[in-house]
């Protein structure tokens, strides 16, 4: 990563937490371009963007947005939303399952607490047939976060899992154990602003340590989600999993809503597994400031967007 793009990264993922400039934009709502990230901020929307996927082969995951809670009645609140999303999926048929993020919960607030909440939105969920990913957040929330899901499993709950970030040290040794334990995993390659003390700092590290979690993964035989829109790393993946005969059925892709569409639908049509993260909510400011830190063209697109605007 460049000197340049490093600063530009830091300068945004320091916004997403910033109260003043999140309710400086919530003044302007969807018109900031949020739109093209966000599938919209009441559950309707979202369920007639993941139609259209599903309609092209793309299954789903629904994220209905909300981090950095205050009260646990906030938490309450989303884990009424997620048990009511649940159920409009079953009922709608949709081919896809949820994302939420454990603060949203009550982590932060009363880890208790949260593991109840999560609890019951999985038991609601596997009542469905359907699976619960639990997001990975900054490196605060790491161990909780995957000791809330094995202490689900334990319990008996299978589906259930989490995210692993390929930027952090610590990751091998996480997916290694969680592997043995046979929990279905989401790889990334990490989007939140962390130490260079505990995170990889040049992106052909994070690069190299993301193909060997890929690899321990496929080798593995446990499914996997293999989340990004870097084609190198796909097309590197689809190669070593033909060179193993490790079958489709084995892994799938995930990417964005509103990034990389055209090469979502590409590998649907191959016959790959493709899942589309589809967020939406009001509270879409902390996810869209990251998904701006990403890259460069994003800020791009809204700096035009605004030029459009009344």
């Amino acid at each position: 990563m460049g000197l340049g793009n490093g600063l530009y990264r830091s300068l945004l993922l320091g916004l997403a937490g910033n109260s003043a400039a999140e309710a400086l934009a919530l003044r302007y709502g969807m018109r900031l371009g949020a739109s093209r990230f966000v599938a919209g901020t009441t559950l309707g929307e979202a369920l007639a963007a993941v139609k259209a996927l599903n309609g092209k082969g793309i299954a789903v995951t629904l994220d209905h947005l909300g981090e950095g809670i205050r009260h646990l009645d906030e938490a309450d609140g989303y884990m009424g939303a997620y048990l009511s999303l649940l159920q409009a999926m079953n009922r709608e048929a949709v081919n896809g399952n949820v994302s939420l993020k454990p603060t949203q919960m009550g982590l932060a607030l009363d880890p208790v607490s949260a593991l109840d909440r999560i609890r019951a939105i999985v038991r609601e969920a596997e009542l469905h047939s359907l699976f619960v990913r639990l997001d990975m957040e900054n490196s605060p929330y790491t161990t909780a976060t995957i000791e809330l899901v094995r202490q689900l499993h334990r319990e008996g709950f299978s589906r259930v899992g989490t995210v692993i970030q390929a930027y952090l040290y610590r990751s091998a040794v996480d997916v290694k154990r969680l592997t043995v334990e046979r929990i279905n995993l989401r790889l990334v390659k990490g989007a939140y602003k962390e130490s260079s003390s505990i995170a990889f700092a040049k992106r052909d590290d994070v690069d190299s340590n993301f193909k060997r979690l890929i690899k321990i993964r496929l080798d593995s035989g446990v499914y996997t989600g293999i989340a990004t829109h870097d084609e190198t790393i796909i097309d590197w993946t689809r190669s070593y999993a033909h060179r193993r005969s490790i079958p489709r059925s084995a892994y799938e892709f995930q990417m964005l809503y509103g990034i990389r569409t055209p090469l979502q639908e590409s590998l649907a049509r191959e016959g790959y597994t493709v899942r589309c993260y589809v967020p939406y909510g009001e509270r879409w400011y902390p996810y869209f400031v990251r998904r701006l830190a990403e890259r460069p063209a994003n800020a791009a697109f809204v700096l035009r967007n605004m030029g459009r605007r009344e």
